[in-house]
């Protein structure tokens, strides 16, 4: 994994002997001992000096690489110059570490009135595998190789089962188990299928929004409809009594 330390150990007894022993990564020449009077070379500003203040070597021929990084995954060549030239390769692979996955509810299905779908994502991963897991049972996998990508599985939610999110590499893996609660709300009075519960309290808050502004809306009108038709009356019985004093003073 980055950050550890690995040796890539020289234990040919052949190759102790031979005066000049040589270390490559690649084709390129990183590190060297001289057996005739011990001296060592380190040559760590080579290939854009990757390997600056990160590698060793030992009086056995051992290069010891320290903080790996995923760069230094490669192939490495242990080499003498003798009579008899004798070659060693080691290939090393060096993971990033995992990041945990992360578990969310596809609201695409929602609305839905039967189903909880769950989506599984990671993202700039490389050299890993991705699964669901239904209780101890294999459900659906994806990997990728080479590339850095994003990778997502999705999965229906049933009842009474216990799912978890995998992400794997050949020497370590990452579980995220599902908490229903916090990412999908089961079928229940008061809950859409398929909606989670932080979206059914927006669902809820909206409705008493809607629900106030109705109330308001009602507060308003009727007061300002009553005040209309009393100011219509009003007025009826101003013109009434005005028609009746003028027919008054008209009077005989």
């Amino acid at each position: 994994m980055e950050g550890d330390s690995v040796t890539l150990k020289n234990d040919d007894t052949q190759i102790l002997r031979d005066d000049l022993i040589m270390w490559t990564f690649g084709e390129i020449l990183i590190a060297e001992i001289n057996r005739d009077d011990s001296k060592i070379k380190l040559f760590e500003n080579v290939s854009d000096g990757r390997f600056r203040g990160r590698i060793q070597l030992d009086q056995t021929g051992s290069l010891i690489i320290t903080n790996t990084r995923s760069t230094d995954s490669g192939q490495y060549k242990l080499k003498t110059e003798s009579k008899e030239t004798r070659l060693k390769i080691f290939t090393l692979t060096v993971y990033a570490h995992l990041p945990v996955p992360v578990i969310i509810r596809d609201s695409s299905q929602c609305s839905s009135s039967s189903k909880c779908v769950l989506v599984c994502s990671v993202v700039n991963v490389t050299q890993v595998t991705l699964s669901w897991y239904k209780g101890n049972s294999l459900l659906s996998s994806i990997s990728v190789s080479d590339l850095n990508r994003s990778l997502s599985l999705e999965v229906e939610y049933q009842e009474n089962n216990t799912y978890s999110c995998v992400i794997n590499n050949p020497i370590r893996n990452q579980t995220k188990h599902l908490n229903i609660t916090e990412v999908c709300q089961p079928c229940s009075v008061g809950f859409a299928c398929g909606c989670g519960f932080t979206e059914a309290v927006i669902r809820l808050v909206v409705s008493g929004l809607v629900g106030v502004a109705a109330v308001a809306v009602l507060v308003y009108e009727v007061p300002k409809r009553v005040g209309e038709q009393c100011g219509s009356s009003q007025e009826y019985h101003s013109k009434v009594k005005a028609n009746l004093s003028f027919k008054n003073k008209n009077l005989p």
